[in-house]
């Protein structure tokens, strides 16, 4: 029988996991050949803006394989809606039975991603770290920075939006964390003041200027998951000490990585993997700009709802 699982449920499993840990779990095993990743699915819409992203595969010597459905309709918070939605199907590797619904309403795929954030931070965030720099309003923008707390340690916080309304409704929004959040309508003044910058919108052109960043700066762009989405300037990744793609095959189609290459600012051999930084170094050295492209890999998807459905069944 396969069993639907509400988003009731899976939040209530939820904090008990160890999320970062099985996430970084399946980067590794992604960088070293051992998932099975087909190319991404995907549905572009225009009126209104919006995306939809099929991403299915499975780890080599597991016991499952998972078909993950995402959306994002940009419009949808005018009309008192989530900007995200989607569920997660997984199967028995052995035999193909569906075991489980996830009916998590896209909860799983943004909580997948803040712990990418997470991981990208404790392996290349720099030491000295005064102030953190989040770029967006929204449910990822907040994540991002509740996950960030767990790597990092830094009080200061400047957020980038796009009106002093969201602004205030973030600051709102994370003030549990306990943190010193500023905000500001002007990219370039929290861009040169932060020494890790998170990116998180589905903008397609620049948040901010190049010459904005100062050596010594991290930035994880995790917004850019199609081809058409561009948060940062491609120059940035012309010269930065350090590139890190959660997937190099996927990063050559979508994300800051393909328009870098693309517009001749780097060559793809010039680009680690994630799980390949994972493995071969405790923490990144690099002094100058490094930047991390997460574009959503499928052994993010698969981790986490096997996880959940451990949780739920045993």
């Amino acid at each position: 029988m396969t069993n639907i699982c509400s988003r009731q449920q899976i939040e209530e499993v939820l904090p008990g996991l160890d999320i970062l840990g099985l996430i970084e779990d399946g980067f590794v095993a992604y960088s070293k050949g051992q998932a099975v990743v087909p190319p991404v699915g995907e549905l572009s819409f225009r009126q209104p803006p919006g995306d939809v992203h099929i991403k299915y595969g499975y780890l080599e010597n597991d016991d499952y394989y998972v078909i993950k459905i995402a959306s994002g309709f940009y419009d949808n918070p005018t009309q008192g809606l989530a900007s995200s939605n989607g569920m997660m199907l997984l199967f028995r590797q052995q035999t193909g039975e569906p075991l489980a619904i996830l009916l998590d309403e896209g909860v799983l795929t943004d909580i997948r991603t803040a712990a990418a954030g997470a991981i990208v931070a404790k392996y290349m965030a720099p030491e000295h770290l005064n102030c953190v720099g989040i770029f967006g309003t929204g449910v990822q923008a907040r994540l991002q920075l509740e996950y960030l707390t767990k790597v990092i340690s830094c009080e200061n916080v400047l957020v980038w939006g796009r009106s002093e309304e969201k602004l205030e409704s973030y600051k709102h929004e994370v003030e549990h964390l306990g943190l010193q959040i500023e905000s500001s309508e002007d990219p370039d003044m929290v861009a040169s003041n932060s020494q890790l910058i998170v990116t998180t919108t589905p903008t397609t052109k620049p948040l901010f200027h190049p010459d904005s960043i100062q050596p010594g700066t991290h930035i994880t762009a995790m917004g850019s998951d199609t081809p058409e989405k561009n948060e940062i300037p491609s120059s940035l990744l012309g010269i930065a000490d350090l590139i890190v793609a959660d997937s190099i095959i996927q990063c050559q189609e979508r994300g800051e990585i393909h328009h870098a290459v693309e517009r001749g600012f780097i060559k793809i051999g010039q680009v680690t993997e994630l799980g390949d930084l994972i493995q071969n170094s405790p923490k990144t050295t690099a002094e100058g700009i490094t930047i991390a492209d997460l574009t959503g890999v499928a052994v993010q998807d698969i981790q986490i709802a096997k996880a959940v459905y451990h949780a739920l069944h045993n």
